[in-house]
Order: C-alpha cells, then structure tokens, then sequence
C-alpha cells in the first residue's frame, strides 16, 4: 500500500501542480498509511510534514455536530426542537421568494420551524452566500455581513424554501454551533477541547490557533489563470462575534484522522466513549428521505467549483455526513461518511470496510481538477493494495 500510495501523492508535488499534500489511513488496528509530500508553502523551503496545520474549513461540520449530538444524548436539546426555542434571533425567520419588479426582496413566512435536524443536514433553508447568487443578492441590499465575518449579523439572513423541503448547503451548522455554546454555557473552543479533541488527544486541533500551531500552519494558495501557484493571504478576522461551527477549525491529519477513527470505532477511542455506538449509527443514516443531494453548485469560482461528487450514484446526508448509496468502483463501499474542507481537505469512513482517511491540502478553489485527481487516486490506491 506504501509505495503505490507514495507514488500517488508524489506524482502532484514532482509536476509542481500542488504545493504540498499529507494522507493518512487506518483501520481497526490502527494507522496503516501516512505520508507528506512537498511544501507547506509554494516557493518556501519549509517541507510538509505530518505535523503540518491545516485550515480544515467545512470538516469542521462534523466536529461541531458530534457536539450537538452529545448534548442531544444528555436530553438538554431535541433533533426536532426548534431553534427558535434557544436562538431568539432566530425567531420570525423569513423566506427569500425572490425579487420584486423594483429589485426588492419578497419575502413570505415559512410553512413550518427551523429544527436542529434540519440544521445538520442542511434542509433548513438557509444558505451560503458564495453558493447562491439569490442569497449574495438579497445580503447586499439589506445590508448584512458574509458569513465569513464571523459576525452576529451574518446569521440572521432569511431561508431559501421551506425547512424540509430541499437540500442546499448553507451556514445552519454554524448555527447548530450556537446552540452547542448556548445549550452548554461555553464557547464552541472550549466545550470540543473539554469533550472531543482532549479525550480524543488532537492537542493540534483549535479554532484559535496559538504561536506553536501558527508555526507549523500550510501557505493557502490559489491557482493562477496559467495554473500556477500563488500563496495568499487567508484569515478569519480578529473581530469576530462568534467561533464558525461550520468552519473555523484548524488541525492536522493525525488529529483529525482520530476524530475519524472515533467514528469508525462506534463512538470510542482509547477507553473513552465520546458518542454512543447508537449515536454514531444514527448519524450514518439518510436523514432527508426522499431528497437527494443534488450537484454542488457555486457562484463564487475562485472559491470553489461546481462538481457532482461520485457521478451516477445517489447520495443522501446523515447528520453532517454525505452518504454514498452505493459502493464505488474500486473505492469506499455504500453508506461511508464523508466531507471535505473548501482548502482541498478531505476525510471519509467506511465503515462496512473498516477503514477511515484523511487527505489534506491547501488551496483553492475548492474541487480543483488536479486535486480531485490526486483524491481519487488516493483512494483508489488504498482500495487495490493489501494493508
């Protein structure tokens, strides 16, 4: 597995299309790859390295949902309480039917409450800006901030469509992050660190990032009209109001590939139960019926791509995850969890084949074409190789 693996991620790196790449796999026995490649940043001398910090942008999600499901698991909140109920702001939240003759907003009450279902499987109705040209649209007229201000005034924008009705990507785990730091009295940093990344050892997992993690954190990079690499500047801003349960984590393979292997473990790592094994499977599950998750769509190309992920095959979402329906040809079998992060990181469990990996870069967009192929030959090579 090794060498064909090695020869995978090296192939990107010795061509310079992609500054610097780490993967890691396990299984149940434990770590059966890993391997870093190249830079942290392009034109730097600084080699890539296992330790090597990430912005993991949306993998975030599924952090911040084994909270919500932990305080689910205690009673203190409900699946299909909603929201309103603990974020009064939410209270009264509209949906966004389009524009009028004059270029305003109409806007309509929704057919019934946002619930935290609704939030970790992105049927609520809310969006993302960088995703919907309707959402951009209606936040500079009113005026509001983007979510990536990280500001109050970001989650207060109104629905898409009615809550259960569709599947969009959009901001309600940043959401569901507000109700982990309302429901428990701390914020979303301190309430992982004393829940999930201590018990679980990711000492190199934060959203606050201190001067060792800076010190070992990967160049972001964007693509060039002629494909080359640039590094620049990317941040979360130092004023914000709140910590992005749906983003703002940074960590390294090795942390969050014991995140993965949790999972994988139904719940458990070294003695301690992080989740309940009933939990862990509940999350696997297709929480959106007889909605399919549709192509991921953008408005924003410098950020991300539009791509169909595993063409031809029907996908559905758990409780954070997107779920495979069907086995992929010489890759993760039917049902594995997976997602990703808008800088090219990626994790997936599967756990009907006992494994669980993580593959971090760093640049955008996301869905870039060289790092979809490098993905894809990852797992291929993983699948085909005896561990």
């Amino acid at each position: 597995m090794k060498a064909a693996i090695d020869r995978v991620l090296a192939k990107p790196i010795d061509s310079g299309k992609l500054p610097g790449v780490v993967g890691m796999v396990a299984d149940d026995s434990g770590i059966v790859y890993q391997g870093a490649f190249g830079h942290r940043t392009a034109g730097k001398p600084d080699p890539m390295t296992l330790d090597t910090v990430f912005r993991i942008a949306s993998m975030t999600k599924a952090v911040t949902a084994a909270a919500a499901m932990q305080l689910v698991e205690a009673g203190r909140i409900a699946l299909e309480q909603p929201i309103a109920d603990i974020l009064p702001f939410t209270r009264g939240v509209q949906v966004l039917e389009g524009f009028d003759a004059g270029g305003q907003p109409r806007l309509r009450a929704p057919a019934g409450p946002v619930t935290l279902r609704h939030l970790l499987t992105h049927t609520s109705g809310y969006g993302y800006d960088i995703f919907n040209a309707d959402l951009a649209r209606y936040i500079q007229i009113a005026g509001l901030p983007s979510i990536a201000t990280c500001k109050h005034g970001s989650l207060t924008v109104p629905l898409l469509f009615d809550p259960g009705t569709r599947w969009e990507y959009g901001i309600g785990i940043d959401l569901a992050g507000r109700i982990v730091e309302t429901v428990s009295g701390q914020d979303l940093e301190a309430y992982v660190q004393q829940h999930i990344a201590g018990p679980l050892g990711m000492a190199d997992t934060s959203f606050r990032p201190g001067a060792a993690m800076q010190a070992r954190m990967a160049g972001a990079h964007a693509r060039a009209p002629d494909g080359s690499l640039v590094p620049i500047d990317f941040g979360f801003p130092a004023d914000s109001d709140f910590l992005m349960g749906g983003g703002g984590l940074c960590s390294t393979a090795g942390d969050y590939l014991a995140f993965c292997r949790m999972l994988l473990a139904d719940g458990s790592s070294n003695g301690r139960q992080i989740l309940r094994p009933e939990t862990v499977a509940l999350m696997g599950q297709n929480h959106i019926g007889a909605i399919d998750v549709p192509k991921m769509r953008s408005d924003n190309p410098q950020m991300a791509l539009e791509v169909a992920s595993f063409p031809g095959i029907v996908k559905k979402w758990g409780l954070s995850f997107l779920l495979n329906m069907a086995d992929l040809p010489g890759g993760r079998a039917a049902g594995s969890l997976t997602w990703a992060g808008v800088h090219n990181t990626f994790f997936w469990v599967d756990p009907k084949s006992r494994i669980t990996a993580v593959l971090m870069m760093q640049l955008l967009p996301a869905n870039d074409p060289v790092v979809l192929e490098t993905l894809a030959g990852f797992e291929a090579a993983i699948y085909a190789n005896p561990r």
